[in-house]
C-alpha cells in the first residue's frame, strides 16, 4: 500500500513537471502585439488620428487575446489531467496536445491579423519602419 502511494505521488509530480516543461518548449515566445504597439508609438511619428485608431485596435485585440489565452490555459489544464490519468502518450494525451496546438495556432493567427491591421493604418514610409520593427521582434534581433 505504501509503495503504491509513493509510486502514485512520484507519477503525479513527474506529470506536473512534464506539463510545465512541455509548456515552456511547446509554447514559443510570440511577439506580443502590445510590444509592437509600444514600439510603433516610440519609433514612428504618428498623427493624432493614427494614435487614436491604433489605441482602439490595441484595446480590441487585448480582449480577443485574453479570450484566446484563457482557452489555451484550459487546454493546458486538460493536458495535465490527461497526463495524470494516462501516465503515457495515450489517446487522451494526444487529443489534448492537438487542442493545445490548435489554440496556440489561433492565438498566433489572431496576433498576426492584429499586426496587419495596425500596419494598414500607416503611410508607406511608416509601414517600412513598421516592417523593420516587426522583423526585429520576430527574429529577436533587438529593439
Amino acid at each position: 500500500m505504501r509503495r503504491n502511494l509513493l509510486t502514485l505521488v512520484i507519477a503525479f509530480v513527474a506529470a506536473l513537471a512534464g506539463v510545465a516543461i512541455g509548456c515552456r518548449l511547446l509554447m514559443p515566445a510570440e511577439p506580443q502585439a502590445s510590444d509592437i504597439h509600444m514600439l510603433i508609438h516610440r519609433d514612428i511619428a504618428l498623427d493624432p488620428g493614427q494614435r487614436i485608431a491604433l489605441d482602439r485596435l490595441e484595446a480590441q485585440f487585448a480582449a480577443r487575446r485574453a479570450g484566446l489565452e484563457a482557452r489555451l490555459r484550459g487546454d493546458n489544464a486538460r493536458l495535465a489531467a490527461a497526463i495524470e490519468s494516462e501516465h503515457r502518450d495515450g489517446p487522451q494525451v494526444s487529443q489534448a496536445i492537438d487542442a493545445v496546438h490548435h489554440s496556440m495556432g489561433d492565438l498566433q493567427k489572431a496576433t498576426l491579423a492584429h499586426v496587419f491591421a495596425m500596419r494598414s493604418l500607416l503611410r508607406p514610409d511608416q509601414a517600412a519602419t513598421f516592417d523593420r520593427l516587426v522583423a526585429a521582434k520576430l527574429t529577436d534581433t533587438g529593439r
